[in-house]
């Protein structure tokens, strides 16, 4: 079902609402039968989309609400998450910063909610990488990250004033 606004070849241009037969339901602006420029996508499994759309994907800026209470607000490129955004999690821990084809990559911050601890740093494919920060309550560590595990030389700097250097080396496993 449509409601809204055509152009002279019969297509769905302008302004209208839509809904669809999977039960989704859409409110917005359509360009030549597609979805581009702003508008609300309602998915029949409670998530909510709200922003910018582009030739039918979410592409601009936009707002995502996923059933299970977690948001995305930010850029969005051909359907993904990308360029600069903030996710907040439905445990309540957030990452606010670089996102490349729906994962994290580039800087970012990550906060946990349940300790107030954030790692500020390098991200790789939607894991820490780089030379970062994780900065816990009395305590933190500045250093490298590799597949989200401290690497090579770092640093605890310590709330007292101490400070240990050392290094991070894997371990061989045992055969």
């Amino acid at each position: 079902e449509y409601d809204g606004e055509r152009n002279a070849e019969g297509e769905r241009h302008g302004r209208g609402k839509a809904h669809l037969p999977n039960g989704d339901t859409y409110d917005g602006e359509y360009e030549h039968g597609l979805r581009s420029g702003k508008g609300t996508y309602r998915f029949k499994n409670g998530a909510l989309y709200t922003g910018e759309y582009l030739q039918n994907e979410k592409h601009g800026q936009g707002i995502f609400f996923y059933p299970d209470g977690s948001k995305y607000e930010g850029g969005w490129v051909n359907d993904q998450r990308h360029g600069y955004g903030t996710y907040t999690y439905a445990n309540g821990d957030t990452y606010t910063g670089d996102w490349f084809n729906n994962k994290r990559h580039g800087q970012g911050t990550y906060v946990y909610k349940d300790t107030g601890s954030k790692y500020v740093g390098g991200w790789v494919n939607g894991k820490q990488g780089g030379e970062a920060e994780l900065i816990h309550l009395n305590h933190r560590f500045k250093g490298k990250f590799l597949n989200g595990n401290p690497v090579g030389h770092g640093k605890y700097v310590f709330d007292i004033g101490c400070q240990q250097h050392g290094e991070y080396i894997t371990p061989e496993k045992v055969k």
